[in-house]
């Protein structure tokens, strides 16, 4: 979010009367400071607080001696962070903090500036970051929620905020790019590689694993705007990228102010999309509708609020101000003139209607419904190693952050009846089912059991009709396999009927373990995977391919990993072959 600089601290309404919107609910329904003050109704609708910029990080840190000395904290010196924190904590259970934020490329210290302090260095800079994370963990060593990372989303020449660019608003004051010059706030927490021209976010995988060290019980959220329009995929990208690279990460947070005449199809589906591809839970963190018409700012909060509030997977709402003319931009207050506009009006009537049907299973935090429970193996054991997987067979999801055991889309797009109650795409082909519809993005998982610790060959069944398509292998969230390619079919246009065995070579650690599959590029079809004890090993089932024209009758029926009759044998001609990670065939037999 862009600062705002307070005018003026508005009055506060008449000692409140009502109980807040979600209270007894299960999430929380909060709001923003108001130009730096805690206003004396904040409880009477909202029972989570989000101090709009006193917890950020140039509102707070400065050097004794202007660029130099050591580090000084000033935790109420701009807006309400300790104030907003003692208010959450007055009601213990009933009230929720959020600290917003820890990593912001915009609004950090004037001293990080290139141009206003030459003697800063990426060495400096990283201790600073460190000295930054520690106050705040010994000042509020019991957070609750954490916007970990801020705005971070590389859209097409930059970052979101001015983390690779001379930076907006150092110090929670200057404005003036040009004066600043930028920081090494990247460079000081690991940098941002680059792989198959798709950017790492190392800097932000680094930051949550230095957050989770500090608070391990907190929940740790990436939060980012347009996300849920122009920069959806790239939004999507970036949290599918930091997981994978081990980064705790525990919600994704939208801020939800591209959402003005979103279309209420639009809305649900464009969440439930984020939702699916990412794995993650969802915090709606800063929702506002800039609407100066009352009517239709109400039908957009009617029109979206309610899939919020009752979607399982969307563990908390924050609104991003609530007294027109004191919030970040034009006419997103939903007070105004001390008189509630349309859609103050309907939230109090919804929410007094329906306050019962908020859902969460997400684990986290305020009113979630169940307790956490982790993922289980299918068919009730762990697949054991060495052995044989069927991709269908993936785990069964659990509750909470992280037990989910497949990310794919909303929409099951398959034709079997094997596993109805999922959304992934099941086919009646090849042994029997395959996962097919494989989408960018897409993970299975499976509870495994290795006997021994050691060298494996990896096998896996697959078919593509098309150059490209590639899947990674991990275990326990590290690479197991480079990427492997998965090689086009020899003829035929659309052609997911020619399987061929891929292979790698890979280390096991014995005992238990989650094996992911993780679709790098689309579009394939998976049957299964095959695990051989040693280096190189023999496939213990070759795909057998027919190259002969065979006669089909009643009596003969031709399958493509072989034939039978039933009748009796048959000869036919036939070829098998073996891939490397490139889709390049490394042996031929006929």
């Amino acid at each position: 979010m862009k600062k705002i600089f307070a005018l003026a601290v508005l009055a506060a309404f008449v000692t409140p009367t009502l109980a807040a919107f979600a209270d007894g609910g299960a999430k929380f329904v909060g709001n923003i400071t108001t130009n730096g003050q805690i206003r004396e109704d904040m409880g009477t609708y909202w029972n989570q607080i989000t101090p709009e910029n006193g917890c950020k990080w140039g509102s707070i840190h400065s050097l004794s001696n202007g660029n130099s000395g050591t580090s000084k904290f000033a935790w109420d010196n701009y807006d309400k962070c300790e104030s907003a924190y003692n208010w959450a904590k007055e009601k213990p259970g009933e009230r929720h903090f959020k600290f917003h934020a820890l990593v912001w490329g915009s609004q950090y210290p004037n001293f990080l500036c290139k141009k206003k302090n030459p003697s800063i260095t990426v060495e400096l800079t990283k201790k600073y970051i460190t000295e930054w994370f520690d106050a705040v963990a010994e000042k509020f060593p019991d957070l609750e929620y954490i916007d970990v990372v801020n705005e971070a989303i590389w859209a097409g020449d930059n970052y979101h905020s001015g983390y690779g660019k001379p930076a907006a608003g150092a110090n929670g004051i200057s404005t003036d790019d040009t004066e600043c010059g930028g920081s090494y706030i990247i460079e000081a927490l690991g940098g941002d590689s680059i792989v198959n021209g798709k950017h790492q976010y190392n800097f932000i995988t680094n930051a949550f694993k230095m957050a989770r060290e500090r608070w391990p019980k907190a929940v740790l959220i990436y939060n980012d705007y347009n996300t849920l329009t122009w920069q959806k995929k790239e939004g999507i990208e970036l949290v599918q990228t930091i997981v994978k690279n081990g980064a705790p990460v525990d919600a994704y947070g939208q801020q939800s102010h591209d959402c003005k005449g979103m279309s209420k199809a639009d809305f649900e589906k464009n969440l439930t999309e984020i939702h699916q591809q990412t794995g993650l839970p969802l915090i709606i963190s800063e929702y506002d509708i800039g609407e100066e018409d009352d009517q239709k700012q109400k039908e957009d909060f009617a029109n979206q609020i309610p899939f919020m509030w009752e979607t399982e997977w969307i563990a908390g709402i924050t609104l991003w101000g609530y007294i027109d003319g004191a919030t970040w931009a034009n006419n997103t207050g939903i007070i105004k003139d001390g008189k509630d506009r349309a859609s103050m009006t309907w939230l109090k009537e919804y929410f007094a209607k329906n306050v019962s049907k908020g859902k969460n299973t997400t684990g986290l935090g305020a009113g979630a419904a169940v307790e956490p429970e982790p993922q289980t193996p299918f068919k009730g054991t762990a697949f054991k190693i060495p052995g044989k997987i069927e991709a269908e067979d993936f785990d069964i999801p659990g509750v909470g952050t992280g037990n989910d055991s497949y990310s794919d889309d909303s929409e099951n797009h398959g034709d079997s009846d094997y596993r109805k109650e999922t959304t992934v795409d099941l086919y009646k082909k090849a042994t029997g089912v395959v996962v097919g519809y494989n989408s960018e993005g897409n993970w299975l998982e499976y509870s495994v059991d290795v006997e021994e610790a050691g060298d494996y060959t990896f096998f896996a069944a697959v078919a593509a009709a098309n150059d490209g398509p590639s899947f990674q292998m991990a275990l326990d969230g590290k690479a197991l396999t480079d990427m492997i390619q998965v090689p086009k079919a020899t003829a035929g246009e659309e052609n997911y009927e020619d399987y061929n065995k891929v292979s790698a070579n890979v280390t096991l650690p014995a005992g238990k373990h989650i094996l992911r599959l993780s679709v790098i590029s689309p579009w394939f079809d998976i049957d299964y995977f095959t695990f051989v004890k040693g280096k190189d090993a023999t496939d213990p089932e070759p795909i057998q391919k027919d190259t002969t024209e065979t006669k089909k009758d009643s009596t003969t029926a031709i399958f493509r990993r072989g034939s039978v009759t039933k009748s009796g044998a048959i000869h036919l001609y036939r070829i098998q072959k073996l891939y490397d990670l490139k889709g390049r065939v490394v042996r031929s037999k006929r």
